[in-house]
């Protein structure tokens, strides 16, 4: 369900998340990190900087920072200012009207996977994704977090 934007740009904020505070980080540091293009990662960063989720400093030293704690921002937040999360309230089956009173097939399923879904980005805070000081400290080595595959967006795998 995320696109591979949106976990370029979570990948970016969790990296933002580990640096010390009020340091800042460059697009190309975060990029090398994250496996992210540069290009294509500097404006997902500004689409999370007009959200104010991060802020960014020209010139020497400059880059980008968490704009707030990380403990404040919320997978959703990330989410939601790169993705329209509104559509995932539509109907499974696209541009159809459906609802409790004339369902789709898939309704009630997708209602819960949609509820437990949207409970998960809400519910999960960025400070929770920087897993320990040890890696906190590394963030910024490049490779640290594995490449995303070429081909799709990030989907689980099914068992």
């Amino acid at each position: 369900m995320l696109s591979r934007s949106c976990v370029h740009a979570i990948r970016a904020v969790v990296v933002l998340a580990s640096l010390p505070p009020g340091a800042y980080c460059g697009t190309s540091a975060i990029a090398d990190t994250t496996g992210a293009p540069r290009n294509y990662l500097g404006k997902l960063l500004l689409q999370l900087s007009r959200r104010g989720l991060v802020e960014s400093q020209k010139g020497l030293g400059g880059g980008f920072r968490l704009a707030q704690s990380p403990d404040r921002i919320m997978l959703y937040d990330v989410v939601e200012s790169i993705e329209d999360v509104a559509r995932w309230k539509e109907c499974a089956f696209g541009g159809r009207e459906c609802s409790d009173e004339t369902p789709c097939p898939l309704h009630t399923r997708w209602g819960a996977v949609r509820t437990a879904y949207l409970s998960l980005l809400s519910n999960t805070s960025v400070a929770e994704l920087v897993v320990s000081d040890a890696l906190a400290n590394s963030a910024l080595v490049p490779g640290l977090m594995p490449a995303l595959p070429e081909n799709d967006p990030v989907s689980p795998p099914i068992a």
